[in-house]
């Protein structure tokens, strides 16, 4: 009977679970690399590659080289712009049609969560090359789906990561700063709503508790933003693969991603949601709303004012947004404030994740003080 009781128990323990993509590989030129790290996951036959313009331009003429050597077919479908799912289903169908026997998505956030989401719907493995470093996408195991007109509608979680993530940095120097700062507004998120959950003992993102590993790599990762930032942000504006960049690549992609998934999520996440529904805020990238839910969040907990100054005086010298009409919504206008906290605080929202109750009225009550904080500082 003892031994019984010990059972019952053991198993009303909460699990901690940790998640991760299958192979992680970052560098200069590393899509030069591909063809072998897709043999070495004993991956052949036909490839449906969902690619933005920028990876169409820039990685196809590699892909043509490298991929054929290893008996590889490239199947190329430019992404439509939007992960919704129109775009979805469009290329689930364009997938069965072929008779593919892997996908891989190369682009931005939008393009990995589609090509996630056709790869799911295939029973495929999924490959992700980002060509930007503007979101923790790559590395996740879900889809943040969008209404044609750039709505938040809702999310998709998988039950298997990407078996490789292959980041040129290269590329990713290329590309516009924004895209990087934007990054750095999503990546910077990820310790701050890792340490509420972990505070609160609510769930992650892959269902579990918290391990000590993924609050770490979220800790991390804000380290390295803060030290690195600034310098990342200079290379792109050159073109150039620095040390700095290369950890700031890193933090946006990998740890980030580990983080947010194994970490978990909180307001910050839930209010880039609201901001979502105001059509102002649809000119505005994915981490930039995020890095003003950063700024809200930590106001709504009531952070020590020190800690708020250094996240504000960081994504001003980053150029990440730090008053509301930056993110295209206007601050005096009521029912601009309560459409997005009404939006954050839905049932399931991962603003429900803090350690107290979070009501839409204390929501607008956040957005209008980190709102004047941030234009005091302008």
């Amino acid at each position: 009977m003892a031994h019984t009781d010990r059972v019952i128990c053991m198993h009303s323990r909460p699990l901690a679970v940790f998640a991760s993509p299958g192979r992680y590989v970052q560098g200069p030129g590393a899509t030069h690399e591909l063809g072998r790290e897709l043999q070495r996951l004993g991956l052949s036959g036909r490839l449906l590659i969902v690619a933005c313009g920028t990876a169409l331009r820039e990685l196809k003429p590699i892909w043509d080289q490298v991929l054929p050597a290893v008996g590889i077919e490239a199947v190329l479908e430019p992404f439509g712009g939007e992960c919704s799912r129109l775009e979805i289903d469009r290329l689930i169908a364009r997938g069965r049609d072929l008779n593919c026997g892997a996908v891989l998505g190369a682009g931005g956030g939008k393009t990995s969560d589609t090509a996630r989401a056709v790869a799911d719907a295939l029973n495929l493995p999924v490959v992700i090359t980002p060509t930007l470093a503007s979101t923790d996408s790559p590395c996740s195991a879900l889809s943040v789906i969008y209404s044609e007109g750039g709505s938040v509608e809702g999310f998709r979680f998988y039950n298997r990561h990407p078996l490789l993530v292959l980041v040129d940095t290269s590329v990713v120097a290329r590309a516009p700063k924004r895209q990087l700062v934007g990054g750095l507004g999503d990546a910077l998120a990820t310790w701050f709503e890792a340490r509420t959950v972990r505070e609160s003992g609510k769930q992650n993102v892959v269902g579990g508790h918290p391990t000590t590993t993924g609050t770490a790599l979220a800790k991390l990762c804000c380290e390295i933003l803060l030290a690195d930032g600034p310098a990342a942000c200079s290379a792109v504006e050159v073109g150039a693969t620095t040390p700095a960049l290369e950890r700031v690549v890193e933090a946006n992609n990998l740890l980030s991603g580990l983080g947010f998934e194994s970490g978990g999520l909180a307001v910050a996440h839930a209010v880039h949601n609201g901001i979502t529904e105001i059509p102002g805020s649809h000119r505005c990238i994915h981490g930039e709303k995020v890095g003003f839910g950063l700024l809200t969040q930590l106001v709504l907990e009531g952070r020590p004012q020190s800690e708020i100054d250094e996240i504000y005086r960081f994504q001003k010298t980053v150029g990440l947004p730090i008053t509301l009409a930056e993110v295209g919504v206007n601050a005096d206008s009521d029912d601009q404030l309560l459409a997005i906290a009404e939006r954050s605080v839905v049932p399931g929202e991962s603003s429900h994740n803090e350690p107290f109750a979070v009501s839409a009225e204390a929501v607008v009550s956040a957005l209008k003080a980190a709102d004047l904080w941030g234009r005091r500082l302008i």
